[in-house]
């Protein structure tokens, strides 16, 4: 009688289980399964009439295309600019106020707030209210110092998106810096200073080995996001001027609504996880021990 209530007892947690475990497996495996089925056959929504199994035409297709190793590089150096900027001026940021000082709450709250502003939302901010080349606030800043105004969209689209983008996740990085820095120990800062340790010193051997960890974390996540960027380049620059911005997220939205073709951008969909895949799997061995 215990044997079978024993049994019983570890079945029924599974049991209860199964439904939301079935649901998860359908919902990630019936979109995965699609795709790769698109991917294989000839699909163009112009063409309906033009069907049929292609093989690997479509990747083919999707690689030769003149616009996929711009893309590839253009996806990179938003990633890895991003990355940078965000955990450079985070951690700055995260060390100017960590000292207690007059309306620090108040300014820790500002500083967190631009992460909740959703991407489309801060991609007008950007495009409208601070790069417009007639009344946008940095053309009304060069044109007070006699300069002419920077059409930022038209003339440095890349790294106008790394601008909104970066501006956008800092905060992200600002937080998990400054709770990481909550716990430092104390005593061990003071008696660094009494041994007579500079702040450059205590910053290199006490304050940058105690961060590793969540530095680590802020470069995955970020990494996860920004390698699907899509909302900002949509909304600001729809990937020009040419392909100067267009990054692989957008050059598969490109082949499959501008182009109707799903096969191929079913194909570049599959690519992109592959990269994706690629670089998460760099990452963990790289920095994925800090985690440990």
């Amino acid at each position: 009688m215990a044997e079978h209530t024993r049994a019983g007892s570890r079945w029924l947690p599974r049991i209860l289980m199964t439904p939301a475990v079935v649901t998860l497996f359908l919902w990630m495996i019936v979109p995965l399964v699609m795709t790769i089925y698109f991917s294989v056959i000839r699909y163009n929504l112009m063409q309906p009439d033009q069907t049929g199994f292609v093989g690997l035409m479509n990747y083919e297709f999707f690689m030769t295309d003149p616009d996929f190793w711009p893309a590839v590089w253009n996806t990179l150096v938003l990633l890895g600019s991003v990355v940078l900027i965000t955990v450079f001026f985070g951690l700055a940021i995260a060390l100017l106020i960590n000292d207690p000082f007059p309306g620090q709450g108040f300014v820790r709250i500002l500083l967190i707030s631009p992460f909740f502003v959703m991407p489309t939302v801060n991609a007008l901010l950007w495009k409208h209210m601070m790069m417009n080349p007639v009344y946008g606030v940095l053309a009304q800043i060069w044109t007070f110092f006699g300069l002419e105004p920077v059409n930022w969209l038209t003339d440095y689209p890349l790294f106008s998106i790394i601008i909104m983008v970066s501006w956008q996740w800092l905060p992200f990085a600002c937080l998990i810096f400054m709770t990481a820095l909550q716990s430092m120990d104390r005593e061990q800062l003071e008696a660094a200073g009494m041994d007579g340790a500079t702040y450059w010193q205590k910053l290199w051997y006490l304050y940058m080995p105690h961060m590793a960890r969540s530095i680590s974390v802020v470069i995955m996540i970020e990494v996860i996001f920004l390698l699907s960027i899509f909302a900002e380049i949509y909304t600001t620059t729809s990937g020009g001027p040419g392909n100067a911005s267009t990054n692989l997220a957008f050059l598969i939205f490109k082949q499959a609504q501008l182009s109707f073709d799903v096969g191929v951008a079913s194909a570049g969909a599959l690519l992109a996880v592959v990269l994706a895949n690629i670089v998460a799997v760099f990452l963990i061995r790289m920095i994925g021990k800090n985690l440990d």
